[in-house]
């Protein structure tokens, strides 16, 4: 009887009924799973093409300077948002675009007919903006009769408002520069965009390489404001006159954002024609060597060739451009090594950052007067072209300048006493 028994039949085992019904239970609910998870996915592709077709129709009002199109995807009883939304459209009324676009992140949180987003806004400025500027924004958004409206909209986590935001923008335009500004005379802002038309072509007889001789220059109304627009605490920016905006280097295909320049009102009138154009010269610098600059160029070579480009062409004894440096020598405290990139942050020692940007300084004067200005400049680039900051200095001294860094911090010590001592 060998072979004959239930489990054997055919050579292929059978499930007791008990097992077969449990096993069909398994199928039937892994399905149900299954198409539930599908009708979730199609629920969710369906929601973003809808609030993306919200959000085109947004952005083609922008472009169109078309209030009642901008305020169509806003929820009517949201009232305070259509408000604030109506303003702010007419805040950018002047600003010259050339492009507007919204992108959804990821997926919204959705719960029936109520959504939340987080969206990608980019924008392009008309002439100058070879890039997007790029910010995030959270939206809370609801469904009626099958399209979705905005409910609120504020910046994403970790992101900040933009200048239209704080007020009506004034536009002035120069040679080579567009400045945007907020609750300043246009005076005040026509002097920037005289200033920055200065600053362009010096930079561009410093800097041989590539890029696009125009800059875009925000002047908020307040430090406060500055501090907004860049998502910093108001005490970082007190004593400083201007920074630059601005991703370094690029990362694949992907071209540098745009910068801007932003100024702020209260430090940079403090200043003297001199002292303003240095200062708007420096920032300068930044925008064109942005696609060299990388995360493998130490800050004391970007922060060190800004001010050596903005100071090549005045006439002025390097005492009187590093006299914290020069006090600091005199006394016997000769610096030991290059600053390293946290000696630069705005929030500490105010004569510890002058002297890392005096110190900076000398280095790429140094460079300058020993090698040349193009040795300089290519010795900038072939740093930001490393791989990643671990030898980008030293490989780059070694093919460009022929030295290496214990050689050249030697000479750089020397010429620090020898120039200032």
């Amino acid at each position: 009887m060998a072979g004959r028994g239930r489990g054997a039949r055919g050579g292929r085992p059978r499930f007791p009924r008990r097992a077969a019904g449990l096993v069909l239970a398994v199928l039937l609910t892994a399905t149900a799973c299954t198409a539930t998870a599908d009708r979730q996915g199609a629920d969710t592709s369906l929601t973003v093409r809808e609030i993306d077709a919200t959000l085109e129709r947004r952005a083609a009002a922008v472009l169109a300077k078309d209030p009642a199109g901008y305020l169509e995807p806003i929820a009517p009883d949201a009232r305070k948002l259509r408000d604030a939304q109506r303003t702010e459209f007419a805040n950018l009324a002047d600003v010259p675009l050339e492009s507007w676009t919204y992108e959804v992140q990821g997926t919204p949180e959705q719960d029936g007919d109520w959504a939340t987003a987080e969206v990608e806004l980019s924008y392009r400025i008309d002439g100058y903006d070879t890039a997007p500027v790029t910010t995030r924004r959270t939206l809370e958004l609801m469904r009626d009769g099958g399209r979705w409206y905005v409910t609120a909209d504020r910046p994403a986590e970790g992101a900040s408002d933009q200048l239209w935001h704080q007020g009506a923008v004034a536009v002035v335009r120069g040679a080579h520069s567009l400045v945007l500004g907020v609750g300043r005379p246009e005076e005040e802002l026509r002097r920037v965009a005289d200033t920055v038309d200065l600053a362009v072509p010096a930079v561009s007889d410093a800097w041989p390489g590539e890029w696009a001789r125009r800059v875009v220059v925000l002047v908020p109304d307040s430090v406060a404001s500055m501090a907004e627009l860049l998502g910093s605490p108001e005490t970082s920016y007190r004593g400083i006159a201007a920074v630059t905006t601005g991703e370094a280097g690029t990362t694949g295909e992907r071209p540098a954002i745009a910068d801007r320049v932003i100024v702020n009102p209260q430090a940079y009138a403090t200043l003297g024609s001199f002292g303003q154009r240095v200062v708007l010269t420096h920032e300068t610098v930044h925008v064109a060597t942005r696609t060299s600059t990388s995360t493998a160029t130490p800050v004391w070579l970007s922060e060190g060739f800004a001010d050596w480009a903005a100071y090549r062409a005045e006439d002025r004894a390097p005492d009187l451009i590093a006299p914290a440096l020069t006090k600091a020598v005199r006394a016997g405290d000769v610096p030991d090594a290059f600053p390293v990139d946290e000696d630069f942050g705005f929030d500490g020692d105010p004569d510890k950052l002058a002297r890392a940007y005096e110190s900076a300084w000398m280095a790429c004067e140094l460079i300058a007067e020993r090698w040349g200005s193009r040795k300089l400049t290519a010795f900038y680039a072939a740093v930001g072209a490393h791989s990643g900051r671990e030898g980008a200095v030293e490989q780059a001294m070694g093919a460009v300048l022929d030295t290496t860094p214990e050689e050249f911090t030697a000479d750089w010590r020397d010429y620090l006493s020898t120039r200032l001592g």
